[in-house]
């Protein structure tokens, strides 16, 4: 029987993935108003005030090494993130970047397995990575 944290856990794992798939939805309608920095530049000024007024403070026990660390953690891995999907926006379906964007857990694994010296995957997830890639080629020729 799953406890109270486990169904906790799942419950806010599919929320954030309820959320993060209107993004790719809300972004395509914003796209008919603004241009793909003008939305980063929002969603980032937005944000950045609603950290400011829920965390006010600076963290204690970072120097500036850390804070240039978290800044380009923050530009690397989210900024140009939401920049190029934005950008993939404007040039194909909302559905179609959603399913090239759920292929990035494969990209992780096999990231972390060249970088973090993780164990080698599997036969079956290499079967599934080039099942999965036929998948989106398939969507993305048959202009679903």
């Amino acid at each position: 029987m799953k406890t109270n944290k486990e169904i906790s856990g799942h419950l806010a794992a599919a929320i954030t993935i309820l959320i993060w798939g209107t993004t790719f939805i809300s972004t395509k309608i914003l796209l008919g108003s603004f241009t793909p920095i003008e939305i980063l530049f929002y969603r980032f000024s937005i944000g950045f005030i609603t950290l400011a007024i829920i965390f006010p403070r600076r963290l204690k026990g970072t120097n500036i090494k850390q804070e240039l660390m978290f800044a380009g953690a923050g530009l690397c891995g989210v900024t140009l993130y939401f920049l190029l999907e934005n950008i993939a926006l404007t040039y194909t379906l909302a559905s179609n970047v959603g399913v090239i964007i759920s292929i990035a857990p494969f990209f992780t694994a096999i990231l972390s397995h060249w970088f973090l010296e993780n164990e080698r995957p599997k036969t079956n997830f290499f079967i599934g990575f080039v099942v999965a890639i036929m998948g989106i080629f398939l969507i993305i020729l048959m202009g679903a």
